[in-house]
């Protein structure tokens, strides 16, 4: 890919002024684009500290027919390290679209490893030798597959990475992949989980909750393992892994504070009802910072009033912990 660009003999100096000179031509094109359009839109290329925002105008410099093709450089021409960067901020369909202009840089395979990996931070594939032939191209094209698969049938999701060799099935390797990975859809996942529990489990032991607040680490859990939409076993099967988890990766606040699991599931419980009560607008009485103080520690003997406090402030200000 353009291995001849390599041996010239740019230094510092010129690169920036090729990248300089790229910047303006893109400005020059917004401007007469603006013009032709009669509006009053000024570009924000200003500079070139905005040249990280190529990617979101990059239809503009694919457009190279007729006079557009002479209103910028061909990205050919820059060295391959700052073609690769523009490139870089680009999704997987904008790079498509590169790829029929430029075809060696649209298909450079350090790009499509970028956005398998920016997309899926974890899959088996990734540990292993690949083969002769391989393409990150294609593997994003069936992470991308898979993962519709999934958010329509969870276990045919699953099956159809395994059969691709995507994934093994191995629990740890499957609660990695649903950790690192933001594309599956909630309602799928849960499903999956709560047939799943050894899965879930593994899940658990990735979190790590030292040195955080229980309402932002109880937040943090619910953002990778939604909560149920009703109140039920696997609700309650949550809350004591947490529990768990939580007094496991915070010993010395434990003993500072004088908790243990059951303790924390029975503050967790609260939070949720606290958040329920804040937030929804059919609750007209909303529960004051006393009522909440006076309630918890009927359940939780050993926890502080002050603690409590800081608890319902939290709620108060930041919101649901489930949300």
């Amino acid at each position: 890919m353009g291995q001849a660009l390599w041996r010239l003999p740019l230094d510092a100096g010129q690169q920036q002024q090729l990248q300089e000179e790229l910047v303006d031509h893109l400005v020059d094109r917004e401007q007469q684009r603006a013009g032709e359009q009669g509006n009053a839109y000024v570009s924000n290329y200003s500079n070139t500290d905005h040249c990280h925002g190529l990617g979101t105008d990059i239809y503009q410099l694919l457009r190279r027919g007729g006079k557009a093709q002479h209103s910028f450089i061909d990205l050919e021409m820059l060295p391959p390290e700052l073609s690769i960067t523009i490139l870089s901020y680009l999704n997987a369909t904008d790079l498509c679209l590169a790829g029929c202009v430029w075809q060696d840089l649209g298909h450079d395979e350090y790009l499509w490893q970028g956005l398998c990996k920016s997309t899926w931070g974890h899959c088996s594939t990734y540990n292993r030798r690949l083969p002769s032939g391989f393409s990150y191209r294609r593997l994003y094209l069936q992470l991308d597959e898979g993962s519709l698969t999934f958010n329509g049938n969870a276990q045919e999701g699953i099956s159809y990475f395994m059969s691709k060799g995507i994934l093994v099935d191995h629990p740890m390797e499957l609660a990695k992949f649903i950790f690192y990975t933001r594309r599956l859809n909630c309602k799928m996942l849960r499903i999956y989980l709560d047939e799943r529990r050894d899965v879930l489990d593994e899940l658990i032991t990735l979190h790590n909750f030292s040195n955080q607040f229980l309402p932002n680490a109880l937040r943090d859990f619910f953002r990778h393992i939604h909560a149920p939409e009703e109140r039920g076993e696997y609700l309650e099967t949550l809350i004591i892994k947490f529990s768990q988890r939580f007094c496991t990766c915070n010993p010395a606040l434990v003993r500072e504070l004088g908790l243990s699991p059951d303790a924390v599931y029975v503050l967790c419980y609260s939070l949720i009802l606290l958040s329920i009560d804040l937030t929804s607008p059919h609750v007209k009485n909303k529960m004051s910072k006393r009522e909440f103080i006076r309630n918890t520690r009927r359940a939780a003997h050993n926890v502080s009033d002050d603690f409590v406090g800081h608890l319902y402030d939290n709620i108060y200000l930041i919101g649901h912990v489930a949300a």
